[in-house]
Protein backbone atom coordinates (compact mmCIF):
# COMPACT_ATOMS: atom_id res chain seq x y z
CA UNK A 1 0.00 0.00 0.00
CA UNK A 2 1.34 3.50 -0.81
CA UNK A 3 1.90 6.08 1.88
CA UNK A 4 -1.29 7.68 3.18
CA UNK A 5 -0.61 10.99 1.40
CA UNK A 6 -0.56 9.18 -1.98
CA UNK A 7 -3.55 6.92 -1.35
CA UNK A 8 -6.82 7.01 -3.28
CA UNK A 9 -8.60 7.87 -0.04
CA UNK A 10 -6.40 10.92 0.55
CA UNK A 11 -6.90 12.04 -3.06
CA UNK A 12 -10.68 11.66 -2.74
CA UNK A 13 -10.81 13.66 0.49
CA UNK A 14 -8.62 16.42 -0.93
CA UNK A 15 -10.57 16.64 -4.18
CA UNK A 16 -13.96 16.85 -2.43
CA UNK A 17 -13.08 19.47 0.17
CA UNK A 18 -15.20 22.58 0.52
CA UNK A 19 -13.43 25.93 0.76
CA UNK A 20 -14.68 29.49 0.47
CA UNK A 21 -12.76 30.24 -2.74
CA UNK A 22 -14.15 27.43 -4.89
CA UNK A 23 -17.39 26.22 -3.31
CA UNK A 24 -19.62 28.19 -5.69
CA UNK A 25 -17.41 28.09 -8.78
CA UNK A 26 -16.49 24.39 -8.80
CA UNK A 27 -18.47 22.53 -11.44
CA UNK A 28 -20.51 19.56 -10.29
CA UNK A 29 -20.79 16.52 -12.53
CA UNK A 30 -24.14 16.33 -14.30
CA UNK A 31 -25.76 13.17 -12.94
CA UNK A 32 -29.41 12.43 -13.64
CA UNK A 33 -31.50 11.71 -10.52
CA UNK A 34 -32.81 8.25 -9.69
CA UNK A 35 -36.33 7.19 -8.78
CA UNK A 36 -36.95 7.57 -5.01
CA UNK A 37 -38.27 4.01 -4.58
CA UNK A 38 -37.57 0.72 -6.34
CA UNK A 39 -40.46 -1.68 -6.86
CA UNK A 40 -41.07 -4.92 -8.74
CA UNK A 41 -44.61 -4.47 -10.17
CA UNK A 42 -45.04 -8.10 -11.25
CA UNK A 43 -43.68 -9.69 -8.07
CA UNK A 44 -45.91 -11.36 -5.47
CA UNK A 45 -46.65 -8.99 -2.57
CA UNK A 46 -46.34 -9.98 1.09
CA UNK A 47 -48.04 -7.36 3.25
CA UNK A 48 -46.32 -6.62 6.54
CA UNK A 49 -48.05 -5.81 9.85
CA UNK A 50 -47.63 -2.33 11.31
CA UNK A 51 -47.34 -2.91 15.04
CA UNK A 52 -44.74 -0.49 16.32
CA UNK A 53 -47.18 1.96 17.89
CA UNK A 54 -47.04 1.47 21.64
CA UNK A 55 -46.03 3.09 24.86
CA UNK A 56 -44.40 6.48 24.71
CA UNK A 57 -40.61 6.67 24.44
CA UNK A 58 -39.96 2.99 23.89
CA UNK A 59 -37.46 2.07 21.20
CA UNK A 60 -40.06 1.80 18.44
CA UNK A 61 -41.67 5.16 19.19
CA UNK A 62 -38.20 6.77 19.29
CA UNK A 63 -37.56 5.49 15.75
CA UNK A 64 -41.01 6.69 14.65
CA UNK A 65 -40.53 10.20 16.05
CA UNK A 66 -36.90 10.80 15.09
CA UNK A 67 -36.52 13.85 12.84
CA UNK A 68 -33.67 16.24 12.15
CA UNK A 69 -34.02 19.02 14.72
CA UNK A 70 -32.88 22.54 13.79
CA UNK A 71 -34.79 24.61 16.36
CA UNK A 72 -33.76 24.40 19.99
CA UNK A 73 -34.94 25.44 23.42
CA UNK A 74 -32.86 28.14 25.16
CA UNK A 75 -32.56 25.78 28.14
CA UNK A 76 -29.37 23.90 28.94
CA UNK A 77 -28.74 20.20 28.92
CA UNK A 78 -27.08 18.71 32.01
CA UNK A 79 -23.62 17.16 32.13
CA UNK A 80 -25.37 13.83 32.84
CA UNK A 81 -27.33 14.17 29.59
CA UNK A 82 -24.10 14.94 27.75
CA UNK A 83 -22.50 11.85 29.27
CA UNK A 84 -25.42 9.71 28.06
CA UNK A 85 -25.13 11.13 24.54
CA UNK A 86 -21.40 10.48 24.44
CA UNK A 87 -21.85 6.95 25.77
CA UNK A 88 -24.51 6.29 23.14
CA UNK A 89 -22.08 7.44 20.44
CA UNK A 90 -18.94 5.56 21.44
CA UNK A 91 -19.22 4.22 24.96
CA UNK A 92 -17.16 1.15 25.81
CA UNK A 93 -19.43 -1.83 26.45
CA UNK A 94 -16.97 -4.73 26.71
CA UNK A 95 -13.35 -5.73 26.28
CA UNK A 96 -12.26 -8.59 24.03
CA UNK A 97 -8.51 -9.03 24.28
CA UNK A 98 -6.92 -5.78 23.16
CA UNK A 99 -10.18 -4.45 21.72
CA UNK A 100 -12.52 -2.11 23.59
CA UNK A 101 -15.93 -2.77 22.06
CA UNK A 102 -18.34 0.14 21.73
CA UNK A 103 -22.03 0.96 21.44
CA UNK A 104 -21.55 1.41 17.68
CA UNK A 105 -19.89 -1.18 15.43
CA UNK A 106 -16.59 -0.64 13.64
CA UNK A 107 -14.86 -2.61 10.90
CA UNK A 108 -12.22 -4.82 12.49
CA UNK A 109 -12.94 -3.21 15.88
CA UNK A 110 -10.45 -0.51 14.84
CA UNK A 111 -12.62 2.55 15.73
CA UNK A 112 -10.96 5.26 13.60
CA UNK A 113 -13.52 7.92 14.58
CA UNK A 114 -12.70 10.53 17.23
CA UNK A 115 -15.44 12.60 18.89
CA UNK A 116 -15.14 16.30 19.74
CA UNK A 117 -17.90 18.42 21.24
CA UNK A 118 -18.46 22.14 20.80
CA UNK A 119 -20.26 23.00 24.03
CA UNK A 120 -22.63 25.95 24.00
CA UNK A 121 -25.16 25.39 26.81
CA UNK A 122 -24.39 22.53 29.20
CA UNK A 123 -25.08 23.14 32.89
CA UNK A 124 -21.99 23.19 35.12
CA UNK A 125 -19.72 23.04 32.06
CA UNK A 126 -17.98 26.07 30.55
CA UNK A 127 -18.41 26.57 26.79
CA UNK A 128 -15.58 25.47 24.56
CA UNK A 129 -14.32 22.65 22.39
CA UNK A 130 -13.55 19.39 24.17
CA UNK A 131 -12.29 15.98 23.06
CA UNK A 132 -13.99 12.79 24.25
CA UNK A 133 -11.45 10.47 25.89
CA UNK A 134 -13.31 7.22 25.27
CA UNK A 135 -11.17 4.90 27.36
CA UNK A 136 -11.16 7.25 30.35
CA UNK A 137 -14.80 8.31 29.80
CA UNK A 138 -13.97 11.95 30.31
CA UNK A 139 -13.70 15.16 28.33
CA UNK A 140 -10.43 16.91 27.57
CA UNK A 141 -10.75 20.67 27.20
CA UNK A 142 -9.07 22.17 24.14
CA UNK A 143 -10.53 25.71 24.25
CA UNK A 144 -12.49 27.84 26.72
CA UNK A 145 -14.08 30.24 24.26
CA UNK A 146 -17.71 29.79 23.23
CA UNK A 147 -17.36 28.06 19.85
CA UNK A 148 -20.96 28.42 18.65
CA UNK A 149 -20.45 31.14 16.02
CA UNK A 150 -17.11 29.82 14.80
CA UNK A 151 -18.58 26.36 14.27
CA UNK A 152 -21.57 27.82 12.42
CA UNK A 153 -19.31 29.96 10.21
CA UNK A 154 -17.10 26.97 9.35
CA UNK A 155 -20.22 24.95 8.48
CA UNK A 156 -21.19 27.17 5.53
CA UNK A 157 -22.91 29.64 7.86
CA UNK A 158 -25.68 27.22 8.91
CA UNK A 159 -27.03 29.33 11.75
CA UNK A 160 -28.93 26.62 13.61
CA UNK A 161 -25.56 25.18 14.68
CA UNK A 162 -24.90 28.32 16.74
CA UNK A 163 -28.17 27.84 18.65
CA UNK A 164 -27.76 24.16 19.52
CA UNK A 165 -26.85 23.19 23.07
CA UNK A 166 -23.96 21.14 21.69
CA UNK A 167 -22.40 20.23 18.37
CA UNK A 168 -20.73 16.85 17.92
CA UNK A 169 -17.79 16.88 15.50
CA UNK A 170 -16.35 13.60 14.27
CA UNK A 171 -12.92 13.20 12.77
CA UNK A 172 -11.25 10.16 11.25
CA UNK A 173 -7.74 8.98 12.09
CA UNK A 174 -7.28 7.48 8.64
CA UNK A 175 -4.22 5.35 9.32
CA UNK A 176 -5.96 3.58 12.21
CA UNK A 177 -8.22 1.86 9.69
CA UNK A 178 -6.33 1.98 6.40
CA UNK A 179 -3.17 0.29 7.72
CA UNK A 180 -5.29 -2.87 7.66
CA UNK A 181 -7.84 -2.27 4.91
CA UNK A 182 -5.97 -0.08 2.44
CA UNK A 183 -7.99 2.02 -0.01
CA UNK A 184 -11.25 0.22 0.83
CA UNK A 185 -10.86 1.36 4.42
CA UNK A 186 -12.31 4.76 3.51
CA UNK A 187 -15.68 3.09 2.94
CA UNK A 188 -15.56 1.57 6.40
CA UNK A 189 -14.58 4.89 7.98
CA UNK A 190 -17.67 6.61 6.59
CA UNK A 191 -19.87 3.70 7.65
CA UNK A 192 -18.46 3.92 11.18
CA UNK A 193 -19.32 7.61 11.35
CA UNK A 194 -22.87 6.87 10.20
CA UNK A 195 -23.36 4.24 12.90
CA UNK A 196 -22.18 6.69 15.56
CA UNK A 197 -24.34 9.56 14.34
CA UNK A 198 -27.49 7.43 14.26
CA UNK A 199 -26.85 6.41 17.85
CA UNK A 200 -26.64 10.10 18.76
CA UNK A 201 -29.90 10.89 16.93
CA UNK A 202 -31.81 8.17 18.77
CA UNK A 203 -30.27 9.00 22.15
CA UNK A 204 -31.10 12.70 21.75
CA UNK A 205 -34.70 11.79 20.89
CA UNK A 206 -34.90 9.56 23.98
CA UNK A 207 -33.75 12.49 26.15
CA UNK A 208 -36.51 14.77 24.89
CA UNK A 209 -34.40 16.50 22.28
CA UNK A 210 -33.11 15.84 18.83
CA UNK A 211 -30.14 16.10 16.53
CA UNK A 212 -29.40 17.18 12.98
CA UNK A 213 -26.54 15.57 11.04
CA UNK A 214 -24.37 17.92 8.99
CA UNK A 215 -21.88 17.02 6.25
CA UNK A 216 -21.51 20.47 4.66
CA UNK A 217 -18.56 22.40 6.10
CA UNK A 218 -15.28 24.00 5.10
CA UNK A 219 -12.94 21.11 5.82
CA UNK A 220 -9.76 23.00 6.64
CA UNK A 221 -11.57 25.59 8.75
CA UNK A 222 -13.20 22.88 10.84
CA UNK A 223 -9.89 21.05 11.20
CA UNK A 224 -8.27 24.28 12.36
CA UNK A 225 -10.97 24.77 15.01
CA UNK A 226 -10.03 21.38 16.47
CA UNK A 227 -6.30 21.87 16.02
CA UNK A 228 -5.87 18.79 13.80
CA UNK A 229 -3.76 18.56 10.67
CA UNK A 230 -6.40 17.54 8.10
CA UNK A 231 -4.05 14.87 6.73
CA UNK A 232 -3.55 12.13 9.30
CA UNK A 233 -6.77 13.19 11.05
CA UNK A 234 -9.59 15.09 9.40
CA UNK A 235 -13.17 16.08 10.18
CA UNK A 236 -15.72 14.03 8.21
CA UNK A 237 -19.11 14.55 9.92
CA UNK A 238 -20.99 16.69 12.45
CA UNK A 239 -24.33 16.86 14.23
CA UNK A 240 -26.04 19.60 16.18
CA UNK A 241 -27.99 18.41 19.21
CA UNK A 242 -30.34 20.13 21.63
CA UNK A 243 -33.63 20.20 23.46
CA UNK A 244 -36.86 20.73 21.59
CA UNK A 245 -38.40 24.21 21.91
Amino acid sequence: MPELKHSLARLYLDETKFNRETIYSRQRPHILPAEPFKRYPKAEKVLLPRKWDGEENNFWSILQQRRSLRKYSPKSWSITDLALLLWACQGVTAQAGQFYLRTAPSAGALYPIETYVAVNRIRDTEPGILHFDIKGFQLERLTSKNPAQAVSDAALGQDFLSRAQIVFIWSAVLRRNMAKYGHRGLRYIFLDAGHICQNLCLAAQALGGGACPVAAFYDDEMNNLLGIDGKEETVIYMAAAGLKP
